[in-house]
């Protein structure tokens, strides 16, 4: 795991996909990782997860190394004060090449999917998205992509629905090109306010899968 930016209050680290983030019993995750790194200089380290990315999706992840950065974090997420941006690769055109998507989510917890509906639906929370095409290598699209909300796979299902699949994210109708574990979708930049030095972080981090060697 590549480490972007390290503080005494946080850690910001580039996950690559087929990973899990939290700590189980059956599988290496990224906190394993990132707790055996902090147990090397500290005897009793702590680690607070402020965000998650899904197993498939590589890109970066911030940790908190304070329990007072985590409940400053926690709050600028609340608040919708942390910009996160994304990079996709999907398998059609879409049209327009830029636009908002307004959509309302349900999850299936039964499928781990999450359903999209166009109008507003009982259960279902409104999901908000900006995309735009970076760039094209035929038959491909480099899409960046701007969350407004941060819902269960809101940015894959959203992409989805309008015809425009993430490149190997079988879930979502994508044809199934190399791992299940993994799909073209990064998180290419993080953006916040620390709350210690008040300074904007600007947050980067590169490819790291295949799938982009194209762009």
């Amino acid at each position: 795991m590549q480490i972007l930016l390290e503080t005494t209050h946080f850690l910001a680290i580039n996950k690559p996909s087929g990973i899990i983030v939290e700590k189980n019993p059956y599988e290496p995750s990224v906190e394993d990782w990132v707790w055996d790194y902090l147990q090397k200089t500290q005897k009793k380290p702590y680690l607070g997860i402020i965000h998650r990315l899904d197993r498939v999706t590589s890109g970066v992840l911030l940790f908190a190394k304070k329990k007072s950065f985590l409940k400053a974090l926690n709050e600028q997420f609340r608040l919708k004060k942390v910009q996160k941006t994304y990079h996709a690769i999907v398998e059609n055109k879409p049209s327009p090449p830029s636009a908002n998507l307004i959509h309302f989510l349900e999850k299936d917890q039964a499928n781990k999917r999450a359903n999209i509906f166009e109008k507003a639906k009982k259960g279902a929370q409104e999901v908000r998205l900006h995309y735009r095409i970076l760039k094209e290598a035929n038959p491909q699209f480099l899409l960046e992509i701007r969350p407004k909300t941060g819902k269960f796979h809101q940015i894959r299902a959203q992409l989805a629905v309008i015809g425009c699949p993430i490149l190997n994210d079988e879930k979502y109708g994508a044809a199934l090109l190399s791992d299940k574990k993994t799909i073209a979708l990064h998180a290419a930049k993080l953006t916040f306010v620390d709350p210690v030095s008040n300074e904007k972080i600007y947050l980067k981090a590169d490819y790291s899968s295949s799938f982009f060697q194209n762009f």
